[in-house]
């Protein structure tokens, strides 16, 4: 009796457990075609908050904020992830 409760459990709560997974099926995952082959959208969307935070750090070194801007790393950290989420709002049109 208590092995069909636990079979009649999992069979209800089964479609529950999938339903974050269906999240990319109704319009399907944003991607691009680059050089022939697709690649996803937050990869384009990172390597872009990558350089953002690159050029951040070289422009506080050369306007010389390095010695006014106290922790440089979480700075140009937060401005990469800024540069990052807007290329990625901009790019699928949810901005």
């Amino acid at each position: 009796m208590k092995q069909r409760t636990w079979s009649r459990l999992a069979a209800a709560c089964s479609p529950l457990a999938f339903t974050p997974l269906a999240g990319c099926v109704a319009r399907g995952a944003p991607s691009y075609a680059l050089f022939g082959a697709y690649f996803p959208f937050w990869l384009l969307s990172a390597v872009t908050g990558v350089i953002g935070a690159i050029v951040a750090h070289r422009t506080f070194v050369a306007t010389g904020w390095v010695r006014e801007v106290p922790y440089q790393l979480s700075v140009c950290t937060a401005i990469g992830i800024v540069v990052g989420v807007l290329v990625w709002l901009c790019g699928t049109g949810q901005l």
